[in-house]
């Protein structure tokens, strides 16, 4: 588009107090066979406006964000075209295809549930099991709508999707079959939120069964069983047991995943609650942080799990006193959760009640 009309366009956003004008300033290499685009001036309706049309797999790199203006209202932000060669790009859309599995409207489901898009996903998956009659997929699209719901926090409903899908493949797969441990691990994930803690030591144990039998030492899938029965055991309130096993995931990631990777945010996340219930504050406040930061570089900005990161960092400032530091938090993930979930969703529950009692915390040291 013409620098002077985009200009305006980002200009006049930027005059609003809510919303951001930003101009794109973007390079383009014409040998770049991979990446085709077109000049549409002649058909469009606002020829001035002179656009360029980019073909629907375009990806640009962000080579430089800087401010235009002295409010922080108004940014450049300079892109570079990418070929299908670029070997960064290729790793990470190598491993977004691996965790997405599938293909076609499989992959768009896992995708759709990956950025926190849980109505849309429901939506397709409940049109996929009515439109199908093999038994394989629609084990697969229970177990996904077990997914759904269990990310919507009604967790008896996503045992029952769960246990639909496990049924059919306790009877077309083998005892040892990689998807078993998938559902068990997901089954033991429910009851741990259920506070149910020996019933998700149970699945998770009978998930790492299956992992010790078929998978190396080193997989990321034996790495997420080690994490998940140090969970339990925080949740059970056995500081030390639980960071062994964090210990033992974290050695594994670090050998076989991006420095970036999600399941790195997980992981320290759970070690940093740990910490936070021992008392190290310092060490807790470390490793959320560290969890909060791959968080904003691989999630939308309302993502749930960035909501978490919030929640548990403000949960480090409010035992360590620091009230006004713990409402900022709360009210960052309270902003989040408000918008993907229902208001009767108990993590809305529980952020507004964390709310009350820092604000209850601060008027007491006000009237001091």
């Amino acid at each position: 588009t013409n620098k002077e009309v985009s200009f305006e366009f980002a200009e006049c956003a930027s005059t609003t107090t809510d919303t951001v004008g930003i101009l794109f300033i973007m390079s383009i290499d014409p040998c770049l066979k991979s990446t085709p685009y077109a000049s549409i001036k002649e058909m469009s309706y606002f020829k001035e406006e002179e656009e360029i049309l980019f073909s629907m797999h375009t990806v640009f790199r962000v080579v430089a964000i800087k401010p235009m203006d002295n409010e922080n209202q108004l940014y450049q932000v300079n892109l570079q075209l990418t070929s299908d060669n670029d070997q960064q790009l290729r790793l990470l859309t190598d491993r977004i295809r691996g965790e997405a599995g599938g293909s076609g409207w499989q992959r768009l489901g896992s995708l759709l549930l990956q950025i926190g898009q849980f109505n849309k996903a429901e939506e397709l998956y409940n049109v996929l099991l009515e439109q199908t009659s093999d038994q394989g997929e629609n084990a697969i699209f229970y177990h996904q709508l077990g997914l759904v719901h269990s990310n919507r926090g009604d967790y008896e409903r996503a045992i029952w999707y769960y246990e639909q899908g496990l049924t059919i493949h306790q009877k077309i797969l083998p005892s040892d079959h990689p998807i078993l441990a998938t559902s068990y691990s997901n089954i033991g994930s429910v009851y741990d939120n259920l506070k149910e803690y020996s019933k998700a030591v149970s699945f998770y144990g009978k998930a790492l069964k299956i992992h010790q039998k078929i998978l190396p030492l080193n997989h990321p899938d034996f790495a997420s069983s080690y994490n998940n029965i140090g969970l339990v055991y925080s949740k059970m309130g056995e500081c030390s047991k639980a960071l062994s096993f964090y210990e033992k995931s974290l050695e594994i990631y670090e050998k076989t995943l991006l420095s970036y990777h999600p399941l790195f945010a997980t992981l320290y996340n759970n070690i940093g609650l740990v910490y936070g219930k021992m008392g190290e504050h310092s060490k807790a406040l470390s490793s959320l942080e560290k969890s909060l930061e791959i968080d904003q570089k691989t999630l939308p900005s309302n993502h749930p799990d960035l909501a978490t990161s919030y929640n548990n960092i403000g949960f480090v400032y409010r035992n360590m006193k620091d009230y006004s530091k713990a409402l900022l938090y709360y009210e960052r993930a309270l902003d989040i959760l408000k918008h993907p979930l229902p208001p009767t969703h108990p993590h809305i529950k529980i952020t507004k009640g964390s709310i009350v009692i820092v604000k209850e915390k601060l008027l007491r040291i006000a009237n001091i």
